[in-house]
């Protein structure tokens, strides 16, 4: 946190004005975005499923291959400032989106709390969630009731 009182970065600086290590850093670590999801072509409807990428280290809700993602999932959404706004699916949760929409950070957010437990700790990621692409067959059959 920012001394004498000064506000921190994401509630001064626009998301497009960011350094790299500042937008990295508001990842929260809660892995929601690498969950798949369903869009109903109808309706456009996103459902949400429990089924994690097939890169993603569930136990520590990280990329295992996060610099090579989009090359190796090739349909792998790489947030940036362009495009965050844009994503309808982002997960309510999501620092970016907060930012985005000008609101403050939960109280469990790493930048917040100082610890980057801390978002494992309020059971908002999906660490006690997903399962493997690999072993959960068709997502159809993961569909969650809610938003993680």
């Amino acid at each position: 946190m920012p001394a004498d009182g000064d506000k921190p970065f994401w509630e001064t600086t626009p998301l497009a004005e960011m350094t790299k290590a500042e937008w990295e850093s508001l990842c929260d670590g809660c892995a929601k975005c690498c969950l798949h999801k369903l869009e109903d072509a109808d309706t456009g409807e996103i459902f949400f499923t429990d089924v994690g990428c097939r890169l993603l280290d569930i136990g520590n809700c990280t990329c295992t291959r996060y610099e090579e993602r989009n090359r190796l999932v090739p349909d792998c959404v790489i947030l940036d400032q362009d495009n965050v706004r844009e994503l309808k699916w982002m997960p309510a949760t999501c620092a970016y989106r907060l930012v985005g929409e000008g609101k403050a950070l939960y109280w469990w957010h790493p930048l917040v709390s100082g610890d980057p437990d801390s978002v494992h700790q309020a059971g908002v990621s999906v660490r006690n969630l997903a399962v493997t692409e690999r072993l959960a067959g068709p997502l159809e059959h993961h569909i969650l009731a809610e938003e993680p």
